[in-house]
């Protein structure tokens, strides 16, 4: 997969994917899932408006919903929709009729890209990325916030210590703590306090890179290394000398790739394929992972030799649930944000409103208190967001039927592929519109067997 230079995902990136093909949405989703934290999808665009004041990065809209209509003006109605209430999210339209004339009237009418079904994969994903970094570059300032929001719980002191202490250090850090906590929150942190303040920091999501293009993207290439090769080009690696490199969600490395990052972190050198010439790199290297190393180390997924070269220093982000008096620190850093990005003036929240913040479970952690209160600042009229205003899920402790989950859905949905086709995942892969590799990452996330 591609990635576009100076630009690198992040946990808070949102796709919206709506089609009327639920076997196109079910394909969609687990190609995107990979590389886009939070993929959202519809069958009809009908309660699209709604999804789209909830926060979206870029939307994916089929230009056809109604049965023997094929001329897309569809699409193009919801377009201008999209554009007028909320003109600040790119739109890619899907369709599958080649159309030329379709396209250019789309894109005059504001929408970011054109893709065709079957569509390519790499085309696709690429497409959504730009989309998704022009939104970013054209965002107004403090779109989202970004600085550490220490609190005042004895464990987050406790880590600020620490942090300000190995900051002023080049020692290896290894981020840890579950999905939503701020890992890369934490690492901006240790860059800003750090002496390379004014030098990159790269960040890089290490599951969102292909098999095929990791030695490429991490360690560059020279001219005519490969087919498309048609310049020589730094590596992610390089681009951070002199800096801080942030390898996100370390866990995901494949080990047969582990022992090439390993040799970059013990030598500080790189080689651009197609070259016989190291190149040597100055770095300061930050990791994180929502993972167990220790675990993976034990059963053989993860390397022993490269968790010790990585986790120099180990900083812990404890649950938000665990540090329930923060919550209030929190809660009002991110209303100031959102209600000068959305231009209201909305003040504080009422006692019942942060009784309801403290007292809920936050399984998504920080990530998820935070489109909490995006959300209420977006719905509300008034200067004070009330407890309605939140429209917190409410515990029913009498229901004894299990919620069904979009993993339990994908997982069952890959088992049945791999019944159908006989355990040939290559066919699997085929079927289900993703690559292989991504078909391997997500069974050994689920725990299925071939």
């Amino acid at each position: 997969m591609p990635f576009l230079p100076g630009f690198f995902l992040t946990s808070q990136h949102k796709i919206l994917v709506v089609d009327d093909n639920r076997n196109i949405l079910s394909s969609l989703r687990l190609l995107l899932d990979d590389v886009f934290e939070d993929v959202m999808t519809l069958p009809s665009p009908k309660t699209m408006l709604n999804v789209l004041a909830q926060g979206v990065d870029a939307v994916l809209l089929d230009m056809n919903f109604v049965a023997g209509i094929n001329n897309g003006n569809e699409g193009l109605y919801w377009l201008h929709k999209i554009n007028d209430k909320f003109p600040d999210v790119p739109v890619v339209l899907f369709t599958a009729y080649a159309d030329v004339e379709l396209a250019v009237q789309a894109m005059k009418d504001g929408a970011f890209d054109f893709v065709e079904k079957p569509w390519d994969n790499t085309r696709l994903i690429d497409t959504l990325m730009r989309a998704v970094k022009s939104r970013l570059e054209s965002a107004p300032a403090n779109p989202t916030p970004t600085e550490m929001v220490w609190g005042q719980s004895e464990a987050m002191l406790r880590l600020k210590t620490l942090v300000e202490k190995v900051a002023r250090t080049d020692a290896n850090v290894l981020i840890t703590g579950e999905n939503g906590t701020g890992k890369d929150v934490l690492a901006h942190e240790l860059h800003r306090l750090s002496a390379r303040v004014a030098k990159p920091m790269v960040c890089v999501d290490m599951g969102a890179i292909t098999d095929t293009l990791f030695e490429s993207e991490l360690f560059g290439h020279v001219k005519g290394a490969f087919t498309d090769a048609r310049t020589d080009r730094k590596g992610l690696i390089e681009e951070a000398d002199g800096g801080t490199l942030f390898l996100d969600e370390i866990g995901n490395l494949p080990l047969h790739q582990q022992a090439k990052l390993l040799t970059v972190v013990q030598r500080r050198y790189v080689q651009r394929v197609g070259s016989n010439t190291p190149t040597t790199v100055d770095i300061r290297l930050v990791c994180a992972t929502n993972k167990n190393l220790q675990k993976m180390v034990a059963d053989g997924s993860f390397r022993e030799d490269l968790l010790y070269r990585i986790n120099t220093i180990q900083l812990e982000l404890p649950p938000l649930r665990n540090r329930p008096d923060d919550i209030p620190l929190l809660a009002d850093s991110f209303l100031k944000c959102y209600a000068k990005r959305y231009g209201k003036d909305i003040c504080r929240f009422s006692t019942e409103a942060m009784e309801a913040l403290k007292s809920n479970t936050w399984p998504g952690n920080i990530r998820q208190l935070r489109h909490a209160v995006e959300k209420a600042v977006i719905i509300t009229d008034n200067a004070v967001i009330g407890s309605a205003d939140l429209q917190l899920p409410v515990a029913d402790a009498t229901s004894a039927e299990p919620e069904i989950t979009i993993e339990a859905m994908e997982r069952k949905m890959i088992c049945d592929a791999i019944a159908r086709c006989g355990g040939n995942l290559s066919l699997v892969a085929t079927r289900l519109g993703i690559s292989r590799q991504t078909l391997y990452n997500k069974m050994k996330r689920y725990e299925i067997e071939p």
